[in-house]
């Protein structure tokens, strides 16, 4: 089935806002400049500017070639010597459903194709009929006829309908205080436009230092292309007023950048990326562009046994335990990097003994100021074993109890390691003996370094009473 309009073209819609003021179209073209501010819940601020040639006196002003999912509410135009008297944003969209609704009650011509008599002979006819209906399929007065769902291989239109639209657009009504072209910019927020970072961390063969980088991934399906425009990120976390059905949101934010291309700088209580070069952001498109590039970070391998919570007011029997395997950095100017680092997913490759750079695993990380460490977790040590034993429980009263444990950690790798073992400690609590030093690294925890030989065992004991 096809649809033709002869007798009118989209160019020619007019705009009802204006009653007989002059309709000036804008398009996007030549002495056209794009910047867009992208955050990452899926929103970009775009700014727009133009040359345009203004009458004097009132007239329409129709903006096109915008997103198609801007916020209506946040749009916005200036420019010297013109007031913004009305504006109007057209949604109106030109479709085969719209197109029908706006033809309900007027004559629509359908072109027929029958059987012709010579083999494979096609004999088309056109039939003229008005639409009465288009509530589930249509409804037709053909002569004296009504006639449901007629069969037909197109339907012609005699004009395109006021203000059906092949795109949106935003309609100004303006007052021009002279003649003549003038650089107007607009300025809205559009939905469809997200960013996210992704890092790349790639270990040498001993594991204590590695290069890092970092990329932007955009993501763009608002409707429209940016080309040619000038790119801005922000990270950190921009509140956003909740919908009146809906949960509130919040915008992620940038941190900072050293690629050649990106320049970071601190902005409100933010952190704000900006592309030093121009680049082209086509509709449903997802781009790449490099944020930073480190090389010989250094790096901490920490090997972390935690205990499970609140178990010292009961039995327990022999425990095997997992050792998270951590890599640590240092955010700072004198380890290479030292600048504030986007929340993403860090990605971790260590190289073999050939060389070659194998997946050894990934985790995410929060937004980073510099001067701060960033922790990645590995996954879980296989050639490194812990044990936890209650050696001992006690009862004293209704809510006093005295606890032994002895943990094990057994270290089969060829060189010696240093283990963190935390434990969670409830109530108040005191330590009544150990047998290595400890931290306390918050009021319920308190933290073991257990040095553990190559291939070798090392034994952890500390009896410690609780108060609930």
């Amino acid at each position: 089935m096809r649809w033709q309009v002869v007798g009118g073209s989209l160019l020619a819609a007019g705009v009802a806002l204006a009653g007989e003021a002059p309709v000036v179209v804008s398009q996007a073209g030549q002495g056209r400049t794009l910047s867009l501010t992208v955050y990452n819940v899926g929103r970009a601020l775009v700014r727009d500017a133009r040359p345009v040639s203004l009458p004097g006196g009132t007239l329409a002003l129709e903006f096109r070639d915008i997103a198609a999912h801007v916020m209506p509410e946040t749009v916005a135009i200036g420019g010297e010597g013109v007031t913004v008297l009305e504006q109007n944003y057209e949604y109106d969209l030109l479709s085969p459903e719209t197109l029908l609704a706006k033809y309900l009650g007027k004559d629509v011509t359908m072109v027929i194709e029958e059987p012709g008599q010579g083999p494979g002979a096609v004999v088309r006819r056109e039939v003229t009929g008005r639409l009465l209906s288009i509530e589930n399929g249509t409804v037709w007065r053909i002569g004296d006829r009504i006639v449901s769902n007629p069969s037909y291989r197109e339907l012609t239109f005699s004009q395109l309908p006021e203000n059906l639209r092949e795109r949106p657009t935003l309609v100004w009504l303006l007052s021009s205080e002279r003649a003549g072209e003038r650089r107007l910019e607009a300025t809205y927020l559009t939905g469809g436009v997200t960013w996210k970072a992704d890092y790349v961390l790639t270990l040498g063969t001993a594991g204590d230092e590695g290069n890092l980088l970092g990329w932007v991934t955009l993501d763009n399906t608002s409707g429209a292309s940016y080309p040619d425009a000038t790119l801005q990120l922000v990270a950190g976390d921009v509140h956003l007023a909740p919908e009146r059905k809906g949960r509130p949101e919040t915008m992620m934010m940038p941190a900072r950048a050293v690629a050649a291309e990106m320049r970071e700088e601190a902005f409100a209580e933010y952190h704000l990326y900006t592309l030093e070069r121009p680049t082209t952001i086509k509709d449903r498109q997802k781009k790449q562009v490099a944020l930073l590039e480190a090389e010989r970070v250094k790096v901490v391998r920490r090997y972390i046994v935690e205990s499970p919570q609140w178990w010292y007011v009961q039995r327990i029997g022999k425990q095997k335990q997992d050792v998270r395997v951590e890599v640590e950095l240092a955010n700072r100017a004198d380890n290479h990097l030292g600048m504030a680092l986007p929340g993403g997913i860090v990605r971790l490759y260590q190289r073999d003994r050939r060389g070659a750079a194998q997946f050894v695993g990934e985790d995410r990380i929060e937004h980073t100021p510099k001067d701060e460490l960033v922790r990645v977790t590995m996954g879980n040590a296989f050639d490194i074993v812990a044990e936890r034993r209650q050696t001992d429980y006690k009862k004293l009263a209704d809510n006093l109890f005295e606890d032994a444990f002895e943990v094990t950690l057994r270290n089969h790798k060829d060189a010696a390691i240093t283990i963190e073992v935390r434990e969670q400690v409830g109530g108040d609590w005191e330590m009544i003996s150990n047998s290595h030093p400890y931290e306390k690294s918050s009021a319920f925890a308190v933290t073991f370094a257990v040095p553990v030989p190559a291939n070798g065992e090392t034994k952890l004991m500390y009896r410690v009473r609780v108060r609930t």
